[in-house]
C-alpha cells in the first residue's frame, strides 16, 4: 500500500498474488473470517437452545461476527508484519470489517430509536450504501481529496467560521456517540429485564432512567468532543424552564406522574383497572401515558396525570381474585332449593371458576314482582380474560340445566283485573276544563 494506511496500491495486487507471501496474506483473511463465522454460528445455536437462561445481549449479537473477525484479522496482521512485512489483504479486510461493524451498530441504534417505523428498512439500506461508498472512495484515494475540498469551504456562524468538513465530522461524532450510548443502554436494559426477582415496575423505571442518563452523558461527550461550548446549554435550560412554565405543564406533569406510578407501583403491567369508565388491561406504562387495552381490543392512551389525579379502580392491585355474580329469576312455583343446588353444580363445571378461594355459592337474593331473584357468586383469578364470556357460559348452562329439571325462568308480566263497582259508589265526574279540552 502507498500513502495513508488503507489506500490501495493496485499495482501490488497482482504482485502479491504472484508470491507465496501474498497467498499467505489472503489465506489468513479467509481463515480469520471462517473462524469468526463458525464462532458466531455456534453462539447463535447456543443462544437459541438456551433462550430461557442465556440472555445475551442483543446488540453484541449484531456485531459479534465483524468484531470477532476484526480481532482475529488485527492479530494476524501484527504477526504477518513481524515476520513478512506489511500486509495487503489483511489491511483491506480490517477496513472492511470496521465498516461492517459500524453499519451494524448504526442500524441497531436506529432500531432502538425508531422501532416499528416503515421508513427504517429503506434508511438502513441508504446508510449501508453511503458507508460502503465512503470506504470504496478511501481505498481509491479519492476521499482525502474530497475532505480537503470540504475543509476549504467555510461557513460563517456568528464570530467564528466553520467548514463543511467540520459540520460533517460533528454530525458523525454525535451519531456515533448516540449509537454507542443506545447500544450500551440496550445491553443494560436486557440485563435488567432478565432480573425476574425485581418488580416489573422497578425494572421499567431503571431502564428508562439509565437510558436517559446515558443519552445525556453521550450527547455532552459528543458536544464537548466537537468543541461545542457547554455553557450555552444554560440558555437552553432557561428557555425550557420558561416553556414548561407557560404551556408545557400538562406534559411535564404527565412525565412526573409516570415515574411516580412506576415507583409507587400503584399500577403495574397486566393490572385490570377502570378509569374514566374504561375497563381493561394495562399493556404499557410509558413516561407520558399508559396504554389500557379493553376487552373488545380497543386501546386507550391515557395520560399519566389522569391516573394520578382521578380515582382508579384496580381490580388486581393486591390480589387477582375477582368475584363475578350472575343473577337469574325463577317463578314462585319452582323448587328454590333445587335451583340453588343446580347453580352451584353448574359453577363447579366451569374451568375458569377458581374453587380454591371460595367455593361457588348461590343465594336467594330477594322476591321480585315476577319471581324469586337468585344470585350465583363465583371467583376467578384471571380478570384480564374478561367477565362477559364467563357470564355467557354460565347463563347457557343454567338455561340448559333448568330446562332439564323443569325449573321455569320467569319473565316480567302484569295481570290486570277489572273489579265491578260496589253498590252506592258515586260515578267519577269529569272536570269541565278536562271535558272541554277533550
Amino acid at each position: 500500500m502507498a500513502g495513508p494506511i488503507g489506500q490501495i496500491d493496485f499495482s501490488r495486487l497482482s504482485t502479491a498474488l504472484d508470491t507465496p507471501l501474498g497467498w499467505v496474506d489472503l489465506g489468513l483473511v479467509a481463515v480469520c473470517v471462517a473462524i469468526a463465522w463458525m464462532i458466531d454460528r455456534g453462539f447463535e445455536r447456543e443462544r437459541a437452545a438456551r433462550a430461557e437462561t442465556l440472555r445475551v445481549l442483543g446488540g453484541i449479537v449484531r456485531v459479534a461476527f465483524p468484531v470477532i473477525a476484526l480481532i482475529l484479522t488485527a492479530v494476524s496482521a501484527l504477526v504477518y508484519r513481524e515476520f513478512a512485512g506489511r500486509p495487503l489483504f489483511l489491511a483491506i479486510a480490517i477496513a472492511l470489517l470496521i465498516a461492517l461493524a459500524f453499519i451494524r451498530m448504526l442500524v441497531y441504534g436506529l432500531r432502538r430509536l425508531f422501532p416499528s417505523q416503515q421508513w427504517l428498512p429503506t434508511s438502513e439500506f441508504a446508510i449501508s450504501l453511503v458507508i460502503w461508498v465512503l470506504v470504496a472512495l478511501y481505498f481509491l484515494g479519492v476521499l482525502p481529496e474530497i475532505a480537503a475540498a470540504l475543509d476549504a469551504v467555510e461557513i460563517p456562524i456568528g464570530k467564528s467560521k466553520t467548514t463543511v468538513l467540520l459540520i460533517f465530522q460533528a454530525i458523525a461524532v454525535v451519531v456515533l456517540t448516540l449509537v454507542v450510548t443506545l447500544w450500551i443502554s440496550g445491553l443494560i436494559e436486557q440485563r435488567i429485564s432478565s432480573a425476574t426477582a425485581v418488580d416489573v415496575n422497578l425494572r421499567a423505571v431503571l431502564s428508562r432512567f439509565i437510558r436517559a442518563i446515558l443519552l445525556v452523558i453521550g450527547v455532552m461527550i459528543a458536544l464537548q468532543w466537537i468543541g461545542f461550548d457547554l455553557t450555552l446549554l444554560t440558555v437552553f435550560g432557561g428557555a425550557l424552564g420558561v416553556g414548561i412554565g407557560l404551556g408545557l405543564q400538562k406534559l411535564a406533569s404527565s412525565y412526573i406522574a409516570g415515574f411516580t406510578i412506576l415507583l409507587d407501583r400503584s399500577i403495574r403491567l397486566g393490572d385490570v383497572i377502570t378509569v374514566d369508565n374504561r375497563t381493561g388491561v394495562v399493556t404499557e406504562v410509558a413516561g407520558r401515558y399508559c396504554v389500557l387495552r379493553s376487552f373488545d381490543g380497543i386501546e386507550a392512551i391515557i395520560p399519566n396525570e389522569t391516573l394520578v389525579t382521578t380515582t382508579v379502580l384496580n381490580h388486581s392491585f393486591t390480589t387477582r381474585e375477582v368475584r363475578v355474580a350472575v343473577q337469574v329469576t325463577i317463578g314462585y312455583d319452582n323448587d328454590v332449593d333445587l335451583a340453588l343446588k343446580l347453580l352451584e353444580e353448574i359453577a363447579r363445571t366451569e374451568p375458569r371458576v377458581d374453587l380454591k378461594v371460595l367455593p361457588p355459592m348461590a343465594f336467594l337474593a330477594g322476591f321480585g314482582d315476577s319471581g324469586m331473584n337468585l344470585e350465583l357468586g363465583v371467583w376467578i383469578n384471571d380478570p384480564e380474560n374478561g367477565q362477559l364470556n364467563l357470564r355467557s357460559a354460565l347463563n347457557r348452562k343454567i338455561l340448559a340445566r333448568f330446562g332439564e329439571n323443569g325449573i321455569r325462568i320467569s319473565y316480567p308480566q302484569r295481570d290486570v283485573r277489572v273489579l265491578p263497582a260496589e253498590p252506592g259508589t258515586p260515578k267519577p265526574t269529569i272536570p269541565p276544563s278536562v271535558g272541554a279540552s277533550g
